[in-house]
């Protein structure tokens, strides 16, 4: 019986250390995917940007494919899929945006807490910018709840205070929404977001110029 045990830890071990140098490749192939987005979102030429988002969509479906049951992946995918529906534009972007909602509610299923409640900001801004019924399933009142959620994980998150803001403005709440806007300007930086901090201050600051002008 005991040699029975050690032959099953010995098969064990590698196992595990595989899993482990799994994780680890996966979260190297998911944070070179936030990255390439931070770049392509921001720093790249609003010409070619549509056409460098569509292939950096394509890269992240090969990295959920090489990640199946992991969040992280699927979150960024989402946003990426978001991201090129929002180039595109028109009606023949709410195929992608429903693929990225699909993502976000299979990456809530899988765990919950991912990316410090980047699914429920994600959410929250999908609800809020895509069209209501019949066209789409744009929905504020669901936006808003989404956004809670992922205010109550990281009350001080840039996109979680950018996007509160902006659903204020698209409800023309000037004053709640100079609140939210004026937390994401003031939001501490994020180690290797450089870019991604700089473009999204720039909007905050540009909508909440327009908030104030309304006040």
């Amino acid at each position: 019986m005991k040699r029975a045990l050690f032959a099953l830890t010995v098969i064990v071990a590698p196992m595990a250390a595989a899993s482990v140098a799994h994780a680890d490749a996966c979260d190297d192939r998911t944070r070179g995917l936030q990255q390439s987005w931070d770049h392509v979102n921001f720093e790249v030429a609003q010409t070619v940007r549509a056409a460098e988002m569509a292939r950096l969509n394509a890269q992240a479906d090969a990295v959920v494919a090489q990640c199946p049951n992991r969040a992280e992946p699927l979150v960024w995918s989402a946003i990426i899929t978001a991201s090129e529906a929002g180039l595109r534009g028109g009606l023949g972007a709410l195929g992608l945006v429903r693929e990225a909602r699909t993502q976000l509610e299979q990456a809530e299923r899988i765990n919950p807490r991912a990316l410090n409640g980047s699914i429920y900001v994600s959410l929250g801004s999908l609800y809020a910018q895509v069209p209501g019924a019949p066209i789409g399933f744009g929905n504020r009142r669901r936006a808003r709840e989404y956004l809670q959620r992922g205010l109550a994980m990281a009350p001080n998150d840039i996109d979680a205070n950018f996007f509160m803001g902006d659903l204020l403005v698209r409800e023309r709440d000037w004053t709640g929404a100079a609140r939210y806007l004026q937390k994401a300007i003031d939001a501490p930086a994020r180690p290797g977001r450089v870019a991604a901090d700089r473009g999204r201050k720039a909007e905050a600051r540009a909508l909440l110029a327009r908030a104030q002008q309304q006040r």
